[in-house]
């Protein structure tokens, strides 16, 4: 084992990602789309839908075609039983609306018929769904059942890497590295904090340095990212 990996292991064991957790989100400002959802008690289908409908597309979008869908429908029997061209119409504005139309309408047919209009809160129950990965699946544990899980989407997985806390490709081996490192207690923060965190300060490109609160600790490893343009 190199130096540097054997020095990057004592930095990790000793960190207090508690507290590096408070220092980002006092720096942080307003919430994400499924922290406005889970903060208002909404229920764990329209979060489940939600996180579905946000993929490749932003949280803005997401917000408005969740909130435009939810006011027609609010039940797995009524979207289940609506019209393919009307749904297509009302998650137009999420992109690949052929396509999330399809999967919700597939989805809430099966949590209707096999469950009883409840959303499982089994990780394994949700990755049965037609197109739910292991995102969507935890994101739906964390957010909508409060159950420890860590939800890994672009800006986990590039944060993660930065820090040095990671050195992954692929984000569900982010998500096996992270559970070993990080405290149970916490995992739900990490999605609800990195989001925001990817958005406001640790951006894709031209980050600010100059106000992010954890610089002092930060390597600014960007070997996955630079690998990736390469591939």
């Amino acid at each position: 084992m190199s130096l540097k990996k054997n020095e990057g292991m004592r930095r990790e064991n000793f960190m207090d990602y508690e507290k590096i957790f408070d220092k980002i989100e006092a720096k942080l400002e307003g919430n994400s789309h499924l922290d406005e959802l889970a903060s208002n008690r909404q229920d764990s289908f329209k979060i489940l839908i939600s996180t579905i409908l946000s993929a490749r597309t932003r949280d803005t979008n997401t917000r408005k075609v969740t909130e435009r869908l939810f006011n027609e429908f609010k039940t797995p029997n009524q979207i289940a039983n609506a019209d393919i061209e009307l749904l297509e119409d009302f998650v137009y504005e999420a992109g690949f609306y052929k396509v999330k139309a399809a999967r919700i309408k597939e989805i809430s047919k099966i949590i209707d018929e096999k469950y009883e209009g409840q959303v499982p809160a089994d990780f394994n129950k949700l990755m049965e769904l037609p197109g739910v990965g292991r995102k969507t699946a935890n994101c739906t544990l964390a957010y909508a059942f409060k159950i420890p899980a860590i939800c890994v989407d672009t800006h986990v997985h590039r944060i993660s890497n930065r820090l040095g806390w990671v050195h992954t490709k692929r984000p569900k081996n982010t998500e096996k590295k992270l559970k070993k490192l990080i405290p149970k207690d916490q995992w739900i923060r990490i999605n609800r904090l990195f989001v925001r965190f990817g958005q406001q300060i640790c951006l894709p490109n031209y980050p600010k340095h100059d106000e992010c609160p954890v610089e002092d600790i930060c390597p600014k490893d960007f070997s996955m990212e630079q690998k990736k343009k390469k591939d």
